[in-house]
């Protein structure tokens, strides 16, 4: 997307940023292996029908990733003192609208207040545990990839998606 800089009369590259967040746990009994709380996108218009980070929306004007990442969490599967922990940051495009080019800043978090549970329920058709090395399909893409590296254990701090 572009804008005017009012200064300079000049169009600006801008991209669009959002927050995600993924829900991680143990897996109950002697199995081990960590959980990914996943999200059933439907009634959005994007992604309807693919699993997704339970929490993730846009970070407003004025806020940090961190803290738009907190208000979603709240907002989405009502949980409040989320501890975050960074995992990357994405550039994305998909190369057809200028809102189409994205910065996503993707967190863990293994620690919060409260029972994650379905807040929007418009949006969501159901929430559920996966474990990481058994992931439901279809999961959206660019999340998946981000998935994918946290199974592996090595997720780069910067990562690209449709390039």
């Amino acid at each position: 997307m572009t804008v005017q800089d009012p200064a300079t009369g000049v169009d600006r590259f801008v991209v669009v940023p959002a927050s995600y967040v993924f829900f991680l746990r143990e897996r109950p009994g002697s199995t081990g292996g960590t959980e990914v709380l996943l999200q059933l996108r439907r009634g959005t218009g994007y992604m309807d029908e693919h699993w997704a980070a339970a929490a993730a929306g846009h970070v407003e004007r004025g806020e940090t990733a961190e803290v738009a990442a907190r208000r979603e969490a709240l907002e989405e599967v009502d949980v409040t003192d989320v501890g975050l922990e960074f995992l990357t940051a994405m550039q994305r495009t998909a190369h057809d609208l200028p809102i189409d080019e994205r910065i996503d800043f993707f967190f863990a978090a293994r620690s919060w207040s409260g029972e994650p549970r379905i807040v929007e329920q418009t949006k969501c058709a159901a929430m559920e545990w996966f474990p990481l090395d058994a992931l439901p399909d279809p999961v959206v893409p660019h999340e998946r990839l981000v998935l994918d590296a946290l199974r592996s254990g090595e997720v780069p701090p910067l990562t690209h998606f449709g390039f």
